[in-house]
């Protein structure tokens, strides 16, 4: 056990060093190259902390530099836009760790139960999420999910009919297919406890991540 701490410190620690190195040099860089840059080295050392190899720290060198996205004006702009967009819907907005914009959607809102037809009220919602967009480099990346009730061959299709729906909505607000992904979850990753009516609610939602790339 001594060995394997020692060995996974001194990785790290040496990791460490090397996103100090990174971050100091980057004085002179644009935002998209710095982000690239500090991603390498976090994915660097999110590689070596799961799988303690030179391989790993390289795989999530690469994962990161190419996973990098910024925060600027026109993000901070959607974001604020987005927030005045959802109030009083309960959907929630919020810059993540890696400078992605997560929309967070109450099913209760987007869909009836058991449907992934888009509701009227949602519309304005997705309006504002398009307006800009298009000639932009925004990745967007829409997950559906659903609560518990019901089964997997239920919920698996309807979580991914949920999320193309959003897609085909945007789509038709002129964002470019080639910049959307879609995946459904059914009920794997809830927010809340299915145990309640309150907690099934939270969970049958769709996210929606815009992320402007470096």
């Amino acid at each position: 056990m001594n060995t394997i701490f020692s060995k996974s410190s001194w990785s790290l620690g040496l990791l460490g060093l090397a996103l100090s190195g990174a971050l100091s040099g980057c004085a002179n860089m644009s935002d998209g190259q710095k982000s690239a840059a500090t991603g390498a080295v976090i994915g660097a050392i999110a590689g070596a902390a799961i799988g303690d190899s030179k391989g790993s720290a390289a795989a999530g060198a690469a994962i990161g530099a190419l996973g990098g996205y910024v925060w600027n004006h026109e993000m901070e702009k959607k974001k604020r836009a987005m927030e005045q967009a959802t109030a009083g819907t309960g959907a929630t907005v919020m810059q993540t760790a890696d400078n992605q914009l997560r929309v967070n959607i109450p099913s209760d809102f987007s869909f009836d139960v058991g449907s992934y037809a888009i509701k009227p009220v949602m519309r304005p919602v997705l309006d504002q999420l398009a307006a800009g967009l298009p000639g932009q480099n925004v990745d967007v990346r829409i997950i559906g999910h659903t609560d518990s009730t019901g089964t997997y061959a239920i919920n698996q299709p309807l979580s991914e009919n949920r999320a193309m729906s959003v897609r085909n909505y945007l789509i038709g607000k002129g964002i470019s297919s080639s910049r959307i992904s879609t995946t459904g979850v059914a009920d794997s990753q809830p927010a809340a406890s299915n145990d309640t009516a309150a907690g099934r609610a939270q969970n049958r939602r769709v996210e929606i991540y815009l992320g402007q790339r470096a």
